[in-house]
């Protein structure tokens, strides 16, 4: 006997079949399939199946959501009594006859494994049906067909029961804070995944892939062999702040931290068929964590810039000040100075601090009237911002106890500029007492070259003559967060 072909033995069998793709296409039916829905092949393969036979009401959303669970969890399913409408072959009008079925769903696989089309064994059991109907008269006719349609609709309906309360557990799962997913089957093939879930991966299509396939940018992080391991040996998995990279739905990676478990899934014989998935995005409380330390190991370290800066100006102010009370004075002032500098920081978080906001904390009590100042406005570095304070206070001293702020004709000119990548500054005092002295190599003086040469990696300029004292100095760039450009770039 010559080999007969697929097409052959499908066209041949007794029992209508029928066909579909992952699109709901028919791709084949037989002929029992055309005689029992009074349809043709050449009118069928090639349309979505609820185009050629559409229903919105309950019994088309049966049969979808039959071939969707096929297709998702690639086990079959059986739909024992379903009511469905058919278009009546050569009715002029369009009209349509009510029939009743029972439809089997069978998985067909592709060479990797995949549900590729879904086989549909349909049985039209109308007058079975019609005979139940007619079984409320007085006399019954074969009680036999009669308790078979009768039996299929009792299983049906408890099967309906059953996939509602499913509904309900997937629908109040699905509304979980935390990151729910099963996956059946040793390639691990995801049968539900809930929105938490789905938006964690950038809302791609999961649901019927394999986890590799529906995620993989995972390969090499060691999560696959996480899945296999738990199905290998039944025992679960945790882990708690776990890195990984996850892709957007455009394909972007993107670093999260997550708690999970991974927790096997037994038949009622004990046998592992898939596992259950919790898991919790951590991810802004552990950046918020690793900010928090990188905060505290900054503040550690200002904190001990800070005392090592009072450390030096009390040695130095308390040494080189024979008047006791006359040195509190100098400390105190310093140490003001150096407090407001830090509330200023303070209130901008530590990020940078203005330059003309510094000089009005130690200019403001002097009055408007006795200083000019011009400049754009410039952001500093904290360092800067707290080196600087500390040069202003010392020029401000200075400038009150022996130069322009001394005495009432004198007076403060401040300017500043930007010019050739470094921040320029000039500060000049006028109307200067008689017996004014150019300034003399002292704690002061030390402390300026200190800061501006030294921590600030500046230049430092004294300009010194009868009527006035110029002082310039210019620093690097790195030490102002945004320099801008000026005239002179």
């Amino acid at each position: 006997m010559d080999r007969i072909s697929f097409h052959q033995l499908f066209s041949a069998l007794p029992s209508p079949h029928m066909i579909v793709d992952r699109d709901l296409i028919f791709s084949a039916v037989n002929r029992a399939y055309e005689e029992v829905t009074m349809q043709t092949g050449e009118n069928l393969v090639g349309r979505n199946l609820f185009d050629a036979f559409p229903n919105d009401g309950e019994s088309g959303r049966r049969v979808r959501s039959s071939l969707d669970r096929v297709f998702q969890t690639a086990e079959p399913d059986t739909l024992a009594y379903v009511e469905y409408e058919i278009p009546i072959a050569g009715d002029p009008k369009g009209g349509f006859e009510t029939r009743y079925w029972t439809a089997v769903h069978t998985p067909l696989l592709d060479e990797r494994g995949e549900v590729a089309f879904v086989l549909q064994n349909t049985v039209d059991i109308t007058e079975m049906v019609r005979l139940r109907a007619a079984a409320s008269l007085p006399f019954q006719a074969f009680p036999g067909e009669l308790e078979l349609v009768q039996r299929a609709r009792e299983a049906e309906e408890a099967y309906q029961d059953t996939l509602k309360q499913t509904d309900e557990f997937r629908r109040i799962f699905d509304q979980a804070p935390g990151m729910v997913a099963l996956l059946q089957g040793p390639r691990h093939i995801f049968t539900f995944a809930n929105e938490a879930y789905r938006t964690f991966v950038g809302g791609r299509e999961i649901l019927g892939l394999s986890l590799v396939q529906a995620l993989p940018e995972i390969k090499g992080q060691g999560i696959e062999a996480a899945f296999d391991d738990v199905y290998r040996t039944g025992k679960a998995r945790i882990a708690h702040d776990q890195r990984v990279l996850i892709a957007d739905a455009g394909g972007t990676l993107r670093e999260a931290f997550v708690d999970f478990s991974y927790h096997p899934i037994r038949t009622r014989d004990g046998e592992i068929s898939g596992i259950f998935v919790q898991s919790y995005d951590r991810t802004q409380s552990v950046r918020a964590l690793q900010q928090q330390r990188l905060l505290i190991d900054e503040l550690n370290h200002r904190v001990k810039n800070t005392l090592s800066t009072v450390q030096s100006l009390a040695r130095r102010s308390f040494r080189t000040n024979e008047d006791r009370e006359d040195a509190r004075r100098v400390f105190e002032a310093r140490i003001l100075a150096l407090s407001n500098a830090h509330n200023l920081l303070s209130e901008q978080r530590w990020e940078s601090a203005d330059l003309r906001t510094i000089l009005q904390l130690e200019l403001g009590a002097f009055g408007d009237e006795r200083f000019v100042v011009d400049g754009p406005s410039i952001p500093l570095t904290p360092r800067a911002a707290i080196a600087l304070a500390m040069v202003f206070h010392e020029l401000a001293s200075n400038a009150v106890k022996y130069g322009g702020l001394s005495q009432a004709g004198g007076g403060l000119s401040i300017h500043w500029k930007v010019t050739d990548g470094r921040l320029v500054f000039q500060w000049e005092e006028t109307g200067l007492p008689g017996d004014a002295q150019e300034p003399r190599p002292g704690f002061g003086m030390r402390m300026l070259e200190r800061i501006v040469t030294g921590e600030l990696e500046g230049n430092l300029m004294v300009d010194f003559r009868a009527d006035r004292l110029t002082w310039r100095f210019d620093i690097k760039r790195t030490e102002v967060e945004d320099m801008g450009r000026s005239d002179d770039d």
